[in-house]
C-alpha cells in the first residue's frame, strides 16, 4: 500500500502542472511508456517512465544514463527526439516525441513494399545511421521494431538501449560487446572478435532493406546456431522481383567480409539509392506506395489471350491459375513445377482464351484485376484441371 502511495505522490509531484498523464501506450521489462501531453503548449509526447529499481537491480543504470546521453547528442528528423528527462527516488521521466504512426515492422507484416517505398524509407534509416555515426554513436540493434512511422509516413529511428559510444572502443580501435537482434546482426559481431560499429550498423540496415522488399528474412532456421552460419557465409539469395540494382546493393550491403562491405558514403554514390520516388508513387502513413491516379486510364482489353492472362498473374506467376489462394503462412518464394510442357500450356491457354470465351467488360465501378481473379476462379483454374503443378518447398531462387 505504501508503494502504491509513494508512486501516486512522485507522479503528482513531478508531472502535476507540466505533464497530464495518459493510455499507456507500451511497456517492458523495467519501463512503461505513457501518452501524455504538456499542459503549456498542449503538444502531445510519450512518457518514457522507468523504475530505478529494477535497472540497479539488473546493472543496466550506466546503460541508461548512456542512453539518455545519447538521445540529447542526435538530434535529426528522422531520430525520435528526447524533450525533457526528470526523476524522482523511484523513477525516471523520459518526455519523447510522440509518434503516432507505429511501428514500421508492423506495416511490413501486411506484406513486402514496393522498391520505391522500400528506397524512400532506407534513404532515411541512412540519413539517421549516418548522422549517429558522425556524432560517434552506433545503434547496434537496428530492426524494424526500432523503427516508427509518424503521421506523414516518415521514419523515426529510436530505442538506443543497447548503443555504444566511440569512446567505448578498445584499444584496438573496435568493439567487442556482442548485441542486437540475432536476425540482423552483423557476422563479426557474431564471430566476437572485435567490431566495427559503423560497418555492424551497416549490415543491420541492408537485412533491413531486404526485408522491406521481399516481406521475409535473408537469413531464416529455426535453429539459431544453423542461422549463425548462414549470416556468418552471407548465404541468401533475392526474391526474382528485386530489380538488377537493387540486388547489386543489397549484396553489397550483406558482405560478410566488413573489409569489403560498403560504406554509406559508397552507397550514396550509387544510381539506386540516387532515385527520388516517381511523382506518381507517394508513401502513405499506412506504409504502402501507392500511385496517384493518372488522367489516360489503361484500355482494358474487351477478351483476355494467354499473353493477357500472363501478365495479370502475380509476379509472372502461373501459380494463381491452378490453386484456391497461397497460404497466408508462407514467408518465401516458391517455384511452381508443370506436370506438362510450357508449350502445351500456352497452346492451353491460346485454346481458352480464343476472342470471345471469357469476355471482360468493366462494370461501373469495377476492376479488370477483380474480374480477372473471378473469371481464373470460376471458368479457368477448372479448365486447367489437367495441366496442375506442385511446389517445390525450400527452393532459393537464384
Amino acid at each position: 500500500m505504501a508503494k502504491i502511495s509513494q508512486d501516486k505522490l512522485d507522479y503528482s509531484s513531478l508531472l502535476h502542472g507540466k505533464y497530464e498523464l495518459g493510455r499507456l501506450l507500451g511497456h517492458g521489462t523495467f519501463a512503461k511508456v505513457y501518452h501524455a501531453r504538456n499542459l503549456r503548449n498542449g503538444e502531445s509526447v510519450a512518457m518514457k517512465v522507468v523504475a530505478k529499481d529494477k535497472v540497479i537491480k539488473v546493472g543496466m543504470m550506466e546503460q541508461m544514463k548512456r542512453e539518455i546521453s545519447v538521445m540529447k547528442k542526435v538530434s535529426h528528423p528522422n531520430i525520435v527526439q528526447l524533450h525533457e528527462v526528470m526523476a524522482s527516488k523511484s523513477k525516471i521521466y523520459l518526455a519523447m516525441e510522440y509518434v503516432r504512426g507505429g511501428e514500421l515492422f508492423s506495416k511490413i507484416a501486411k506484406g513486402r513494399l514496393r522498391e520505391d517505398a522500400a528506397r524512400s524509407y532506407f534513404q532515411q534509416l541512412i540519413s539517421a545511421v549516418e548522422f549517429c555515426h558522425s556524432r560517434g554513436v552506433f545503434h547496434r540493434d537496428l530492426k524494424p521494431e526500432n523503427l516508427l512511422l509518424d503521421e506523414q509516413g516518415n521514419l523515426k529511428v529510436t530505442d538506443f538501449g543497447l548503443c555504444a559510444l566511440s569512446e567505448h572502443l578498445k584499444q584496438d580501435g573496435l568493439l567487442h560487446t556482442a548485441c542486437g537482434t540475432p536476425a540482423y546482426v552483423a557476422p563479426e559481431v557474431i564471430a566476437k572478435r572485435g567490431y566495427d560499429g559503423a560497418k555492424a550498423d551497416i549490415w543491420s540496415c541492408g537485412v533491413i532493406l531486404f526485408v522491406l522488399m521481399a516481406g521475409f528474412l535473408p537469413f531464416q532456421d529455426d535453429n539459431l546456431i544453423a542461422m549463425y552460419k548462414k549470416i556468418y557465409r552471407g548465404d541468401f539469395k533475392c526474391p526474382p522481383w528485386f530489380s538488377p540494382e537493387a540486388r547489386r546493393v543489397v549484396c553489397r550491403l550483406l558482405d560478410p567480409n566488413p573489409n569489403t562491405r560498403i560504406t554509406i558514403s559508397k552507397l550514396k554514390e550509387t544510381s539506386w539509392f540516387k532515385k527520388s520516388k516517381p511523382k506518381n508513387v507517394q508513401t502513405t502513413a499506412s506504409g504502402v506506395a501507392v500511385e496517384e491516379e493518372m488522367e489516360v486510364k489503361e484500355k482494358v482489353p474487351e477478351a483476355l489471350n494467354a499473353f493477357h492472362i500472363i501478365s495479370l498473374s502475380e509476379g509472372f506467376d502461373l501459380s494463381p491459375l491452378f490453386e484456391e489462394k497461397k497460404k497466408e503462412e508462407e514467408e518465401e518464394m516458391r517455384f511452381a513445377t508443370l506436370k506438362k510442357s510450357m508449350s502445351d500450356v500456352v497452346l492451353k491457354l491460346e485454346e481458352l482464351t480464343k476472342p470471345g470465351m471469357f469476355p471482360m467488360t468493366p462494370a461501373l465501378g469495377g476492376n479488370s484485376v477483380d474480374q480477372y481473379n473471378q473469371s481464373c476462379g470460376k471458368e479457368l483454374r477448372p479448365a486447367l484441371e489437367g495441366i496442375g503443378w506442385t511446389a517445390t518447398q525450400n527452393s532459393a531462387v537464384p
